[in-house]
Formats: structure tokens, sequence, C-alpha cells
């Protein structure tokens, strides 16, 4: 088997992970990324990043010796806190048995109050109210203003009905347009405030019309002629190193601020084969992607490479690039992002695994690692359903045995 080459991109991040990640071992980091902690080792000491030692577990001190009378008074002691703490957890497990129905739909904090006004016969408001975190006193305060409560909420549904008549006459009426509407020519006392029109709309479910503003990594560059279509959303590929898919992706971090990831994805595997992350949309982002993939392939000649119509994927300096590592461009329509779905897809799933729900991360050094450990992880590590569950790496590793053996 071929010696591997790791490009300094690669052996910086990698030596980043281990330096920033809180009580990592040099193993564990190096399985992570499916290297050998040989190599770790060498990077972090030519990079001068002490090794930390794994933790050991303390001695336990020898216990004092108890006399017979003292261990039956501490078992007794114990078993009565046993027995205390047994009769709290039973009342507590019944309320939370009882809430499961009230919660279902969210914790709101009416839906604690009239959870305590149903059950206060039942169990003690002082326990109810412990058990679900509420304040007494505002249990109370809450059940002394039921008269108002009902009028507030009578009124409120006479704005939702005056509310639904504007949004129905033009449903691309957001909440300004409708608040001015409704104090058109209304009396002093008889305005609504902006908040309450917003909230009893958010509350019915009533929404203007609002066009997302999208992120834009496609910029065509109309000076530059696109290669054709060489794929046509055929993303299958009958053996490795033949046919690649690419594309760039905002990765947006800090307080405003974006990196870019550009990325080389092998068809027949699923396997990224070459990506670089930047601060910026030049064509070197693609070059350096596509640079490492040949790196990590040893060669890229005869392989066809597509992607969209991005202005660095058309432009003159890429397709020398391509030219010179013997690779045949290809591009896909304009302004469909069917033709380039297999990258699409990436993406998408890159973000959601990695954000898991956040909107940003919190700096670009934090986007920058963790992009670079989960790429790694789903080369090496994370199952494929194209793969039939298995990691693109080891997918190829399967396609080169089961080539060998028919060939032997």
């Amino acid at each position: 088997m071929s010696k591997k080459h790791y490009t300094d991109e690669f052996r910086r991040d990698a030596v980043a992970l281990y330096r920033d990640t809180a009580d990592a071992t040099v193993v564990g980091i190096a399985t992570d990324l499916g290297i050998s902690h040989g190599s770790l080792t060498a990077w972090l000491k030519k990079a001068g990043v002490p090794i930390r030692k794994p933790r050991t577990n303390p001695v336990p001190e020898p216990t004092r010796q108890e006399t017979p009378e003292q261990e039956a008074a501490r078992l007794r002691a114990e078993l009565a806190q046993v027995k205390a703490e047994k009769a709290k957890l039973e009342t507590e497990r019944d309320i939370l048995r009882s809430a499961a129905k009230y919660f279902g739909r969210g914790d709101a904090l009416v839906t604690r109050f009239q959870f305590v006004a149903d059950h206060c016969h039942t169990f003690e408001v002082k326990r109810l109210c412990q058990v679900i975190g509420l304040a007494r006193s505002s249990y109370y305060a809450w059940i002394s203003a039921a008269d108002k409560r009902a009028a507030r909420a009578a009124a409120d549904a006479d704005l939702a009905t005056r509310i639904r008549a504007v949004h129905d006459a033009d449903n691309t009426c957001g909440r300004p347009r409708i608040t001015a509407e409704l104090n058109h020519g209304a009396p002093a006392g008889g305005r609504v405030n902006h908040k309450r029109v917003a909230r009893i709309m958010r509350e019915n479910n009533i929404e203007g019309l609002r066009l997302r503003r999208r992120h834009r990594t496609t910029l065509p560059d109309p000076a530059d002629t696109p290669a054709q279509d060489l794929v046509r959303r055929d993303f299958i590929a009958s053996a490795p190193n033949t046919k690649y898919v690419g594309d760039i992706t905002y990765l947006p971090c800090g307080d405003g601020e974006f990196l870019y990831l550009a990325t080389v994805i092998d068809c027949f595997s699923r396997r990224v084969v070459g990506w670089s992350i930047a601060d910026h949309m030049r064509t070197e982002l693609v070059e350096n992607a596509l640079a490492a993939a040949s790196a990590t392939r040893g060669s890229l000649s005869g392989a066809i490479f597509h992607a969209d119509h991005g202005s660095q994927y058309t432009a003159k300096a890429f397709a020398a690039l391509c030219t010179r590592m013997g690779v045949t461009q290809s591009t896909g329509a304009v302004g469909t992002s069917a033709d380039n779905a297999l990258a699409e897809s990436f993406n998408a799933t890159l973000k959601r695994e990695t954000l898991q729900g956040a909107a940003r991360w919190e700096s670009p050094r934090a986007a920058r690692l963790a992009v670079f450990r989960w790429i790694t992880r789903y080369n090496t590590l994370r199952r494929h359903s194209y793969c039939g569950y298995l990691s693109p790496v080891d997918y190829e590793t399967a396609h080169a045995l089961d080539s060998m053996a028919h060939a032997a």
C-alpha cells in the first residue's frame, strides 16, 4: 500500500484540533481523523505543542474502621433518608405523570399555572410548584387575575377577527401595514400597539408575504465560456477517480462573518477527496480544493469534474489548472441546483450535522475546526446509505479488494 500524503493545511488543522480540544488524547484525535497516532505525535512535536498525559484515577484512601454500634446507627439514618427520598420521588413521579398531557404542546407559563389549579385538590400547592418550577406567589397572583384575563382574551379574539379581515383583503400585508390600517381613523383610545398586533398574528398564524434573502455563492461571469454538461444529473460512477462534483458553500460564523468551503467529491463513493476553506470566494479557493484532490488521488488525469456556473469554476485560471491536470470540465445549466444536486446535498448535510440547529459558529476558527473534523470523520467513520452503510473510504477499499479478487 502506498504511503499516505497529507497537505500542510491538514497537518495544521490536526494540530489545532488537538491543542484546542480539552482533555483530548493523541490516540483519540488520531482515531477520529483516521491517521496513525505516531504521525500526529510527530506533527505536534514539530509544532512545539506539548503532549498531555492521560488522567489517572486517584487511589482511594482507606476508610476508617467503625464500631458495630456506629455502623448500625449510620445504616438506620441512611435507611430513613432513603425512605424519605423514595416518598418524595414517588410524589414527584405522580405529579409529572399527570403533567404530561399539559406539557405535550410546550412548557408555557400559563400551562403550568393551569396545571397547578387543576391538581391543587390532589397534591399540595407547595409540592406542585416545586416540581414544575413555579413561585407560589406567582400562582396565587395568576388566580386572582382570572377575570382580567378573560376580558383580555375576549378583546384579543375581537382584534384577531379585525386583523384577519385586513389580511384577507390583501395577504401581502404584514404587521406594520395591518397596524396602520387598524389605526387609520381610530380615536386616540382605540388605537392598537404594533407589538400587540404582532403577538396576535403570531398566535393565529397570520403572516404577510415574506421573501427570504439568499446568500449567493454562484456568481456567473458572462466574460468566460463555461464547459458543456457531461454529467446530466447522473451522479453515479463505476469506479473511483473517474467522475467528481464540486461546489462552494458559505459558513456563517462570528458577528456577521463568513468563511467559504470548496469541495471535490468522488461520485463513486461520495468521498470528499479535496477541500479548501478561506475567507474569500476567489478562484484560488476552488484551485486549492482541486489541488488537494489531486494530492489525495495521486493524479486526476482522465477524470471529469462537474460544477455550477460560478465565476470561480468558469474562470480561465481554473480551466488552465484542469488542463494541466488532465481533468475534463463539466458545468450544469444556469439557475437550477438539480444539475449539481450531489454537492448541494452534501453541503446541506454538513451544515445540519455540524451546526445542529445553531445559526452560526462562534468564530471563524471554531467553524474551520468543526468542518475539518466532520469531513475527516465523514470520509473514514460516518456510514453512508449510498455506500451500503459503509464509510466512503471503506467502500473504496472493499471495491479495490473485490477488483483484485476478480483479477486473480
